[in-house]
């Protein structure tokens, strides 16, 4: 069952055209990643979800309802320019903003000093915002978003400012959210986090969806064919009828190569023609990164 969905989002600004017939649809209980290049339009599509402003056509439904201005309370939203008063103190920002979001004040404060005690930053309370680096500030935004424990959480960026062990702890509490029962829109463009994190993807490039599905199953489909080989030496293969090579390497006396069959062969075929270029010491079928695939199915449609 889908917790979220847009139906047939289109938004122009002038004569540009952010969004052109968009539509997702986002499991309940998953890490939905929204990619695309800048400009693409996910920014906008996602100031939409949060109603910062409307669409010009197209629905949208949460928990199988219209989406209403209410429905604010239920969202969670991380947006990639950080929006913390630098002049206000940590705490009382925090417990301001989930005042906002209609804690009481003592519920807000209990869910405050277990957030503050799990990522340790207590000892920031008093502190003003302008104090903070960019990854304390980042710490501090995370707990807000999610402090009134929204069903849909949307995550633009949320790494940005973080150091790798930061960065590493926020994936954790992300995953941790995900098995409470949050459903989560995740817009970045670390594709490494994408394959860590993500269950579905869409990715959106000039305002139109060019691939969505779940990212083990577009993994596997732009697998088709293709293979990773590993060669004693410094080998090159030259492509020929029944293979285009997508990539090789040499270093330190072992050749890495990726190659993709462009007719119907079989592997032990391959394999003959291959060894008489050297000693292969590994051939696997390849599973391209998610960056890759990102690369090639961008640059196919500009």
């Amino acid at each position: 069952m889908s917790l979220f969905e847009a139906r047939n989002v289109s938004k122009q600004f002038g004569s540009f055209k952010a969004l052109d017939n968009v539509s997702i649809s986002v499991p309940e209980q998953c890490i939905y990643g929204l990619l695309g290049p800048n400009g693409a339009g996910k920014t906008t599509l996602i100031r939409i979800i949060n109603q910062i402003t409307g669409p010009d056509t197209g629905e949208l439904f949460l928990n199988g309802k219209k989406l209403m201005p209410e429905d604010v309370l239920s969202i969670g939203y991380l947006p990639e320019e950080r929006g913390l008063y630098r002049k206000m103190k940590v705490g009382e920002q925090a417990l301001y903003f989930a005042q906002l979001k209609g804690l009481s004040k003592a519920e807000a404060m209990r869910r405050l000093k277990y957030w503050f005690k799990k990522l340790d930053i207590v000892d920031w309370w008093g502190k003003k915002v302008e104090e903070l680096s960019k990854g304390m500030q980042q710490k501090v935004q995370f707990i807000i978003t999610i402090l009134h424990e929204p069903r849909l959480i949307i995550f633009d960026e949320p790494f940005t400012g973080f150091d790798p062990l930061n960065a590493n702890t926020i994936k954790n509490e992300i995953l941790f959210l995900r098995e409470r029962g949050a459903t989560i829109i995740f817009s970045t463009h670390n594709m490494a986090s994408v394959e860590e994190l993500c269950d579905n993807i869409t990715l959106i490039n000039k305002a139109q969806t060019i691939l969505e599905g779940s990212v083990d199953e577009i993994r596997r489909n732009w697998a088709a064919n293709e293979y990773d080989l590993v060669f004693n030496g410094d080998v090159k293969i030259e492509e020929n009828g029944q293979y285009q090579i997508l990539k090789q390497e040499s270093d330190n006396g072992i050749s890495t190569i990726r190659l993709k069959t462009t007719v119907t062969i079989g592997t032990n075929e391959i394999l003959n023609n291959l060894m008489k270029s050297g000693t292969i010491v590994s051939f696997n079928p390849a599973l391209p990164s998610m960056n890759e695939i990102f690369i090639r199915v961008v640059e196919s449609k500009n």
